[in-house]
């Protein structure tokens, strides 16, 4: 059945939008969401980590005043392709942040990795309503970051849509009625594959999610499940609820985004397609909604929904992730540092498919947990993880 769009709702004025990691999956959906809706909005800045041409070209489409490469090297690059443009340009990782500090109405904080936390926090301290699209800062970071937001009072809208929906259905005003979050996961492109058999997997065959079309990194994080265990650990930091009251459950079809599930035994879920503009769409507009060229959910041609428990001896990142929440301190963030290093190790051909859970847990068992109060306790963790992890590959 064909659906016809409501046209947006015009806005008082256009929002100004930073995006930080513009040049990545989310950057690219969110810059796809502003260039169909240039009346509502206006962007301040675009940062990319090396991609200087689409960085460039992104800028001059939407007429950006501020365009920064972290990769310090590619300054020249990118001042030549902005030539004439009258756009703004800066390099290196102290000018991204310095990106992230400009006034704006939202930030979308799209940054795959720890590269990404520096700039969130300096976008959370200036008092910005962040879309938050990077895991490792609720990660890395979950208890300083979060005293971030509510010193600052900056506004924090989740943007992976697991977490996108169940902040459209928790009701914050009464969250001692929450009896549990439910987490859907696909189960990725090995659900059904028995663990002997992923030894053989490669990295083109881990990147082929059968229904989200990511990035690399995400794609094998969703491929081993610790994408799972990641969102487990932010859903934690993001919602007023125990660690006990989080669970997980796999839902191949990837209609159902997550649930929650009230003391009345009411379970209320958010549904749809699996396009993550619809998620963005929702940041982008909020506290309104904003048309998106998504494709309508037909429940009647999908016809059937499936559930199954997770199966955490095939997918151990699942149980890596929920022992570090429960250890705290800096376990978080050395399961994600420990994390990128494997799947970097994996995708370069130097690992295979299920030593990335190995080098994982060993590196979690030889880095200290300690407490982590600052950045710079992130940092250590973070520096001292891949330094094991990189040792274990």
């Amino acid at each position: 059945m064909a659906v016809t769009l409501p046209e947006a709702s015009p806005m008082a004025a256009p929002r100004r939008v930073t995006i930080l990691g513009s040049t990545g999956s989310v950057g690219t959906s969110t810059m796809d969401l502003i260039g169909r809706n240039r009346d509502r909005f206006m962007v301040e800045a675009l940062t990319a980590n090396t991609n200087v041409e689409e960085l460039a070209r992104q800028a001059k489409e939407v007429g950006a005043r501020l365009a920064v490469v972290a990769d310090a090297e590619r300054y020249a690059d990118l001042k030549s392709a902005l030539a004439g443009s009258g756009i703004e340009c800066a390099a290196g990782a102290e000018a991204v942040a310095e990106a992230a500090d400009r006034p704006v109405d939202l930030v979308m904080a799209a940054i795959v990795g720890a590269a990404g936390l520096p700039p969130t926090l300096q976008a959370i301290r200036q008092g910005a309503t962040v879309a938050l699209a990077n895991k490792e800062c609720l990660v890395s970071a979950g208890d300083m970051f979060m005293g971030e937001v509510k010193a600052s009072g900056a506004t924090l809208l989740p943007v992976d849509s697991e977490h996108s929906a169940i902040y459209q259905v928790f009701d914050f005003e009464q969250a001692e009625r929450v009896a549990r979050i439910i987490l859907t996961a696909s189960g990725g492109p090995f659900l059904d594959r028995p663990r002997e058999a992923m030894e053989a997997v490669t990295p083109e065959q881990a990147v082929a999610h059968p229904n989200w079309d990511m990035g690399a990194k995400i794609s094998v994080d969703s491929a081993t499940m610790m994408n799972k265990g990641l969102e487990l650990i932010e859903a934690f930091h993001m919602f007023p609820v125990d660690k006990s009251q989080i669970e997980i459950l796999v839902h191949p079809q990837s209609v159902i985004h997550s649930m929650v599930e009230y003391v009345d035994a009411s379970v209320l879920a958010q549904l749809g397609t699996p396009d993550m503009r619809t998620p963005i769409a929702y940041a982008l507009a909020w506290p309104e909604r904003m048309p998106a060229p998504s494709p309508r959910l037909e429940l009647a041609d999908i016809a059937t929904l499936t559930f199954e428990a997770p199966d955490t001896t095939r997918f151990p990142a699942l149980r890596l992730a929920r022992e570090a929440l429960e250890a705290g301190g800096s376990a978080p963030t050395i399961l994600n540092a420990a994390n990128e290093i494997a799947v970097q190790g994996f995708l370069g051909g130097r690992i295979g498919f299920l030593d990335i859970g190995r080098v994982v847990e060993k590196t979690l068992e030889k880095v200290p947990n300690t407490t982590i109060n600052t950045l710079a306790d992130v940092e250590n963790a973070d520096t001292q993880a891949r330094e094991a992890a990189e040792a274990a590959l």
